[in-house]
């Protein structure tokens, strides 16, 4: 009897969360829009709806999310990544072009449509050949009526951190890839540093307040510090996942990662204060151009009719190592992965282009998206061959766990993004463990053991130069997520690596959807059989993509 009045109120509290969820509904034009963020030039940029900065889209947990949009770019494909989110169960909705999705033509529609079951700080992105850092990007904020930390702040603010080209990406991309124009291979640096895609922007605070300010770095390369002038930060949250409170001075914020953090207002208001975000230089190759502003400065405003103060000094920044942050609901380090990936990632020329690679492979999008590959090859779909070498596959056991080694031969730092999971961070070093000479981590000895017992978990990572980070997740979401660096620069160089996640689980719970077919049929992309699009024989890979297409030019059609 108790435990059938237990089932009673399981279903009846079930229920009345299925009750309170909502069907959000954006309906969007997708169009350029003339800009001028930094105030140094005008230039167009991707909007939505006419207007730019795009909109921050705001669901509570649960909510189903619906974005209808139209591609009224007129020289341009495009398509969005939800970034963060796990697309469990929907796994054709993730958004990355040539491997959920086809690309969205000029005058083409395309339907998202998913339940949004995390909460937390989030963005949305095109993930398309390299179109985002032209403006296609926005807050995505889903709100928890059951966080921890209800009741800790009386309001929220979304803070996003973004760089600046003066150039579009197919220009960009172009002089980037190269080898002959660039033969060092070094990325484009940035004009400006932008604060909520603007610069001087203001924040209006109210005496003994606190303020839960989502930060989210949507920038295309720089990372940046961020540090608000006599005001601490209180750490709760990154990349979605709730900590333990940890204060801090400031923040190092890579490409692509959030932060949630607490910040209480002083008492009285008698005046204003600066905030600085100021670029990691280390990131960018010398020389720096003269035409970089790596800073730029915002203000807490207490007091309309106060002066604002100039932007803060700052010798030098006393982050936080996020590496040491606690998941607030204490999940232990997982059990010894069953699976174990190792990978040594560098750049070098190929076919005339500066590119990357993952164990000497770079990575090229295959004829057919590698979701459908492995939603129509039948129980070949469990042998990574079918999926193109150029994909760089990993074919992951249900429910088993795995463990990426990610050695980094570059001397650069590498923000590192896994669609479809938080990780653990188990374990990361310092720079340095590779010499510079190194073409392969074999030899160089290695200590990948775990180190924490409660390790941090988010879904973005910082790497640092010649050095590794180990991380394990549980392949309990079928379906087919990117592992990539989060610099635009190395997404197009093919620093990626696909993870097919169960794939046999995955036929038997998820299928293509019509809006997915009737975008790939109107650019004439076969959606079944191998990477070639061999439907006859899964393991023939005659024609399948092998080599980067020989003159990269962004989204441009």
């Amino acid at each position: 009897m108790a435990f059938k009045s237990f089932l009673g109120v399981l279903v009846v509290l079930v229920s009345a969360q299925l009750a309170l969820a909502a069907t959000v509904t954006y309906n969007w034009d997708v169009t350029w829009v003339s800009v001028n963020p930094d105030g140094r030039k005008v230039r167009p940029a991707v909007g939505i709806n006419g207007q730019w900065p795009c909109p921050t889209i705001n669901v509570n947990v649960g909510d189903r999310l619906i974005v209808n949009l139209v591609n009224k770019l007129g020289n341009e494909t495009t398509s969005i990544h939800w970034h963060g989110l796990k697309q469990q169960g929907s796994s054709s909705m993730d958004g990355p072009v040539g491997v959920t999705q086809c690309p969205i033509p000029p005058g083409g529609s395309f339907t998202y449509d998913f339940v949004v079951n995390q909460p937390g700080t989030y963005w949305y992105h095109s993930h398309d050949a390299g179109q985002y850092p032209d403006g296609f990007r926005g807050p995505l904020i889903v709100h928890d009526p059951n966080s921890p930390y209800l009741g800790h702040y009386d309001e929220e603010i979304v803070l996003t951190l973004t760089d600046w080209y003066h150039d579009e990406m197919p220009i960009l991309l172009s002089q980037y890839l190269s080898a002959e124009t660039n033969p060092d291979g070094g990325e484009p640096i940035p004009y400006s540093n932008l604060l909520n895609e603007a610069q001087n922007i203001k924040l209006n605070i109210q005496p003994g307040k606190t303020y839960f300010v989502r930060v989210i770095n949507m920038g295309a390369f720089g990372a940046s510090y961020l540090q608000f002038d006599q005001h601490q930060l209180t750490i709760i949250e990154i990349d979605g996942v709730y900590t333990e409170q940890q204060t801090v001075d400031s923040i190092y914020v890579a490409a692509a990662q959030r932060y949630g953090v607490l910040l209480t207002a002083k008492h009285t208001a008698n005046k204003n204060y600066a905030f600085l975000a100021s670029f990691d230089l280390n990131m960018f190759d010398p020389p720096i151009p003269n035409y970089l502003e790596p800073n730029v400065t915002g203000h807490l405003v207490y007091n309309n009719y106060a002066s604002l103060p100039p932007e803060p000094v700052v010798q030098a920044f006393n982050t936080y190592n996020d590496f040491d942050l606690i998941p607030y609901d204490q999940e232990a380090l997982l059990p010894s992965p069953d699976q174990i990936i190792s990978i040594d990632f560098l750049f070098q020329p190929i076919d005339g282009q500066n590119r990357a690679t993952m164990n000497n492979v770079t990575y090229v999008g295959q004829i057919v998206p590698s979701l459908y590959t492995a939603l129509t090859t039948g129980a070949d779909a469990a042998n990574p061959i079918v999926y193109g070498v150029n994909s760089n596959p990993y074919v992951l056991r249900y429910n088993s766990i795995v463990e990426i080694r990610l050695n980094n031969l570059d001397n650069g730092g590498h923000p590192f993004h896994l669609h479809g999971h938080q990780f653990q961070v188990v374990a990361r070093s310092g720079p340095g463990v590779f010499p510079d000479e190194a073409t392969s981590s074999n030899g160089t000895a290695v200590n990948y053991s775990p180190t924490r017992r409660v390790p941090m978990r988010r879904d973005t990572v910082q790497v640092s130069e010649q050095g590794y980070v180990v991380l394990r997740f549980k392949a309990d979401n079928p379906g087919v997520f990117l592992f990539h660096c989060h610099i635009e620069w190395h997404v197009e160089a093919g620093l990626t690596a696909t993870m097919i996640e169960a794939p046999l689980h995955l036929q038997q719970q998820q299928s293509i959807p019509p809006g997915n077919l009737a975008t790939c049929k109107a650019d004439g992309t076969p959606t079944s059989g191998n990477a070639a699009g061999n439907t006859h024989n899964f393991l023939n890979l005659t024609g399948a993509n092998t080599s980067p297409p020989p003159n990269p030019s962004g989204a441009l059609v």
